[in-house]
């Protein structure tokens, strides 16, 4: 039995749900690069209080019970899993290096890392890279589309969406190999907690420096997803996403590691 169905009417239940409130609470045109903005800014509301009250409780549980070594080779193994959309996606643009380069990280991490527990490759030369299937729709031509805020996944834009769901149904090692249910739920579940920790101490500082969190976290994850679209050298007719303000611009430079990685 797979999740996709389940999933897929959860998501639409919500989407349904959020645009029916987003419809009703908010009102005024979107930007240009934000035409869905009423449900955004619900979806956002809702996606944060699902964060503060289900997900962190969870994560706090999470890394009170286990050691800090555990938790790093949880990052590690998930990253692992990651590398193998790392490689589709390289192929899929033809980035050759880019695919002997991850693929090599695969092998030495497989081998050597206790299936990927342990990232030997990053010292040996072979740092992470970030590939997937929105961005190889990207490089191909496909235009971003509306942004768009996912149910409980966060940030996304249409292309990214369909990115998502492609590298899910058709490339992800849970998905296609993990037959049991229970245990399936248990690496999905598992890898929500991982993801969240990794973004706790920028969505921190976040709240706390922005005053429109929806604005910054908007226009840093476009901003961020043309960079890794175009590798960094977007071209000059395409357009720059900018912070909304000056202060959110110089947050976001502060944040430019986490956010860029």
């Amino acid at each position: 039995m797979r999740t996709g169905p389940i999933i897929q009417k959860i998501i639409t239940f919500l989407f349904v749900l959020s645009m029916v409130g987003g419809c009703a609470t908010v009102h005024g045109p979107g930007s240009e690069n934000d035409p869905l903005e009423s449900y955004n800014r619900a979806m956002f509301d809702f996606n944060e209080g699902f964060y503060d009250y289900v997900l962190d409780p969870i994560v706090d549980a999470y890394q009170f019970i286990m050691p800090e070594f555990m938790q790093t080779g949880v990052s590690n193994f998930f990253n692992h899993l990651d590398d193998i959309l790392v490689m589709f996606n390289s192929l899929l643009q033809f980035k050759f290096r880019d695919f002997i380069h991850t693929f090599m990280r695969f092998l030495y991490n497989t081998f050597f890392g206790f299936l990927g527990l342990v990232d030997v490759a990053k010292h040996m030369g072979l740092p992470k890279l970030n590939e997937d299937f929105g961005q190889t729709l990207g490089v191909w031509g496909v235009p971003a589309g509306p942004y768009f805020v996912q149910p409980l996944l966060g940030p996304s834009t249409i292309r990214d969406t369909i990115g998502d769901y492609a590298d899910w149904e058709y490339v992800n090692p849970i998905n296609l190999h993990v037959d049991d249910k229970y245990t399936r739920y248990g690496l999905i579940g598992l890898s929500a907690i991982d993801t969240r920790i990794s973004l706790l101490k920028v969505d921190s500082v976040v709240t706390k420096a922005t005053i429109d969190k929806y604005a910054f976290v908007r226009d840093a994850y476009l901003q961020r997803r043309q960079h890794l679209v175009y590798d960094g050298n977007a071209p000059r007719d395409k357009p720059s996403f900018e912070p909304s303000s000056r202060e959110d611009l110089e947050l976001e430079d502060a944040l430019e590691k986490e956010l860029l990685q």
